[in-house]
């Protein structure tokens, strides 16, 4: 299971300074597309883990994040390595594509 990121210092902490690769899904729990994406984040959290920090922003909660990484379109995923973005995918994916790229970063 991913974990929700509730607040800025928990991003910071758990994405930014993370020795690990790290995918940040940016969500709303109105969003339909975000619904349909959300097992499948959730099942890559179990599978990637100690290989990789999967976490979850609702954008409803911490829009100031969104604002600092210009979201503007959900779901967005965020990739990073050493507490830098290096990659995203705007809308849905596949989970083959989002465990490759994920397992391009380690």
């Amino acid at each position: 299971m991913s974990k929700i990121l509730n607040d800025k210092s928990e991003f910071e902490n758990d994405i930014l300074k993370s020795n690990l690769p790290a995918m940040v899904d940016f969500f709303a729990t109105w969003c339909g597309p975000c619904k349909m994406l959300s097992p499948v984040i959730d099942e890559i959290a179990t599978e990637m883990e100690g290989k990789a920090v999967i976490a979850k922003v609702d954008s409803d909660q911490l829009g100031e994040l969104c604002a600092d990484y210009s979201i503007k379109l959900l779901p967005t995923l965020v990739f990073f390595k050493d507490g830098k973005e290096v990659d995203r995918i705007v809308g849905m994916a596949d989970k083959e594509d989002i465990i490759a790229k994920l397992n391009s970063l380690a």
